[in-house]
């Protein structure tokens, strides 16, 4: 209910689309005593869509939910919808790949 009321309310969504999977995940987590956590919504900040290419405040479109996480320690559930990576300002590819010891046994890649 909390995640089609921010949808509906907030991002102006007809409808969130989320599968049997998610649904009954969620159901759980309630039955188990987490439905009073508050929800994250991880989006892109572009549009009230999950597209970033439809800016603004488009109405009529759906949002689709790609996953949830609890975070019962923080003390809510984060919905993950549509293409958006969850660890803001990190690169695809991590610096670490770059990271080797060199045939003299010095380190390179560090920055």
């Amino acid at each position: 209910d909390k995640i089609e009321t921010i949808a509906k309310r907030i991002y102006r969504a007809d409808e969130v689309l989320a599968d049997a999977k998610i649904r009954t995940q969620l159901r759980d987590w309630e039955a188990a005593g987490y439905g009073h956590l508050p929800v994250c919504m991880a989006k892109t900040q572009y549009s009230f869509t999950t597209d970033p290419n439809r800016r603004g405040a488009p109405t009529g479109h759906s949002v689709p939910v790609r996953e949830v996480r609890l975070s019962a320690g923080a003390g809510f559930v984060v919905v993950v919808c549509g293409e958006i990576m969850t660890m803001p300002g990190l690169p695809r590819t991590p610096s670490a790949e770059n990271i080797r010891l060199n045939s003299d046994g010095q380190i390179e890649g560090l920055f």
